[in-house]
């Protein structure tokens, strides 16, 4: 009697630990193997589709040429040490480019839940549930990567070459927030009932957290209330980061990049807020797998 209550139990246990094991330590060959057949899926949807890749792309130069035109006069010396406000702008066009793809991270999934294909790959016998969300966050992740690869080369040919270890910290401070914000568009995606409302909760968030950061304006220009938005803001974070590293040859992790009305962060101060950032929302995102799947 005490033997079939404990292989109850074990049996019961059995999906919570092959659904927990794997998304802790997504390292086995099947899991890989899945992960990189569902992000094979979505190269093949956006070869089909290019228009999103290419209007993601021009987007931002669009930005970059109107604004830096728009304000090329301005008296930059005033609140900056660029050398235009092309220069100055670069930083906010490279994250808000991160961070508009990211916010559409979560469409296709959203899609697939409206087309029934989400509901397939929930009753395929997967390793584990989460190389769907791994899929979507590496393709989605890649593809803003390199748009603003794009964006940073174009302005590395026009204002001159930065550095290979400044690249490599600028790559790193976008990867981490291009991850940071796609967790929170796939968590969205299936929470919200339709691409309706993630549409809606995307233009409502794009606009408000790009003007209220620094990508176009420092903390100086702003009234009081901005400055506590902008504050709170992790686009601040990474934009003031980036500008610093940007003119910045000789830098530590000890480094005060970002000036906020909270006080000075330094670079590894800003690396761990990224990095909680991601841990937060990384469970947020799991919490909804688990929440979507039973």
């Amino acid at each position: 009697m005490e033997e079939s209550n404990n292989r109850a139990k074990n049996s019961f246990l059995i999906p919570f630990i092959k659904f927990t094991i794997p998304s802790i330590l997504p390292l086995s060959s099947d899991f890989t193997q899945e992960t990189r057949a569902l992000t094979k899926r979505l190269i093949i949807q956006t070869k089909r589709r290019p228009a999103t890749l290419i209007a993601g792309l021009f987007q931002p130069l669009l930005w970059l040429i109107l604004f830096g035109a728009l304000f090329q006069n301005a008296p930059i010396e005033l609140f900056s040490i660029s050398n235009s406000y092309r220069h100055f702008l670069t930083p906010g066009i490279l994250v808000f480019t991160s961070f508009t793809g990211a916010l559409n991270a979560g469409l296709p999934l959203m899609f697939d839940r409206e087309f029934g294909f989400f509901n397939r790959l929930i009753v395929t016998p997967l390793v584990s549930r989460l190389s769907i969300v791994i899929a979507s966050a590496l393709f989605i992740s890649s593809i803003a990567l390199l748009q603003t690869f794009i964006i940073l080369f174009i302005m590395m040919a026009l204002e001159g070459s930065i550095g290979f270890n400044n690249f490599l910290l600028i790559a790193m401070i976008l990867f981490l927030l291009t991850c940071a914000l796609t967790m929170f568009s796939i968590s969205a995606s299936l929470v919200l009932p339709g691409h309706i409302e993630l549409l809606a909760l995307i233009f409502i968030i794009n606009l408000p957290l790009l003007f209220a950061s620094t990508a176009l304006v420092p903390f100086s220009f702003m009234p009081m209330w901005l400055q506590i938005m902008a504050s709170i803001n992790p686009l601040s974070y990474a934009i003031e980061t980036i500008r610093s590293i940007y003119f910045i040859t000789d830098w530590t992790l000890a480094t005060s990049v970002v000036q906020t009305i909270w006080g000075t962060c330094s670079l590894r101060k800003v690396i761990s807020l990224l990095i909680a950032l991601n841990l937060l929302l990384g469970v947020l995102v799991t919490s909804c797998v688990q929440s979507k799947i039973k």
